[in-house]
């Protein structure tokens, strides 16, 4: 699209819905780089030369060099994400520019992968479903393809917030025991999700899942490494639906191989997408799924959405209807 001078320019980083961004485009001169494929670095520096508006996504990183491209002219920085990890917040915020993202949205949906996850690695079910497909299910004996209850189970949820209580509110349907631990209690939602607080250490050791929704922060980068793994049981379960970072995974590569805990199921790696020859693949204790805790048509459409929202009313000097608490 051509821009034109009397409208703000924004670029849009990935290809969207077509009529968000005719939407964006009765507002804006749009940049737009129609592809479902990242865009290169080198590109995305210069398409983001002398804009108003930044609409981006998770794999697209946002820092400084990227802002001083943009100018003075840029805005406001909106991302189709809740997380905010690939986006240097304070470069924004020293610059004047708004960062927009979308939370809530995406809570629910979320949750209940959360619990897919969980049952399907507790329950062994991509393993199982291979030995349907491979002919290695033969005749019936009690202790094949034995897996873990999640019924009754005690579930220890780092990171209580609005997905954690989700995935409680869910888990209560399954009798377990829930704990939980962040960097200090949080009472309302404890109750909300009938949790009770735990050190990190000890949720660890007392837990037979652990399950990851904490942001990635400096503080949170590798939070589950040899130390924290050798902290929970043998039987334990380690499931992240976070970000990849948050987890050591050649930590958790060893964990798995040497029986520290009995299976782990991710679905955010390091680096996204995994290669495909990566050691954690060649697990069978190992499940992992390629980032699709949000992938519902109606999440994804209200995401790209809320974006596109935050993005118009950024460039147009109008308050964020979801801007990033800073």
């Amino acid at each position: 699209m051509t821009p034109m001078s009397d409208k703000p320019t924004v670029l849009i980083t990935r290809r969207i819905p077509a009529s968000l961004v005719e939407r964006i485009a009765a507002d804006c001169s749009v940049r737009y780089w129609d592809s479902n494929d990242t865009l290169g670095r080198a590109e995305l520096l210069a398409r983001a030369v002398g804009v108003d508006g930044i609409y981006c996504l998770i794999p697209d990183r946002i820092d400084a060099e990227v802002l001083d491209a943009a100018g003075p002219s840029l805005r406001v920085v909106s991302t189709m994400s809740v997380g905010v990890d690939h986006i240097d917040v304070a470069a924004c915020k020293a610059r004047g520019v708004a960062v927009g993202h979308t939370p809530d949205v995406l809570t629910e949906t979320t949750a209940d992968l959360t619990l897919a996850l969980m049952l399907a690695t507790a329950r062994r079910l991509p393993e199982a479903m291979a030995a349907v497909k491979d002919g290695s299910w033969g005749t019936w004996h009690p202790f094949w393809m034995t897996g873990i209850d999640l019924y009754g189970s005690t579930v220890g949820i780092v990171g209580l917030g609005r997905i954690g209580v989700a995935v409680a509110r869910r888990l209560q349907g399954f009798g377990c025991k829930i704990l939980y631990t962040g960097r200090r209690p949080n009472e309302a939602h404890a109750a909300e999700a009938q949790a009770s607080y735990r050190m990190l250490d000890d949720l660890l050791a007392e837990s037979d899942i652990v399950t990851l929704h904490c942001p990635l922060t400096a503080e949170t980068r590798h939070l589950i490494d040899a130390a924290a793994l050798g902290k929970m049981k043998r039987t334990a379960l380690l499931i992240n639906t976070s970000r990849g970072p948050v987890v050591d995974q050649e930590a958790l590569y060893a964990a798995l191989v040497d029986g520290t805990i009995a299976a782990a199921g991710l679905d955010v790696t390091t680096p996204e997408p995994l290669p495909t020859d990566h050691p954690l693949l060649a697990l069978s204790n190992c499940v992992v799924l390629p980032h699709i805790g949000s992938a519902t048509v109606a999440t994804r459409q209200r995401m790209a959405t809320i974006a596109a929202d935050n993005l118009i009313a950024g460039v147009l000097g109008r308050p964020l209807p979801f801007a990033l608490a800073t």
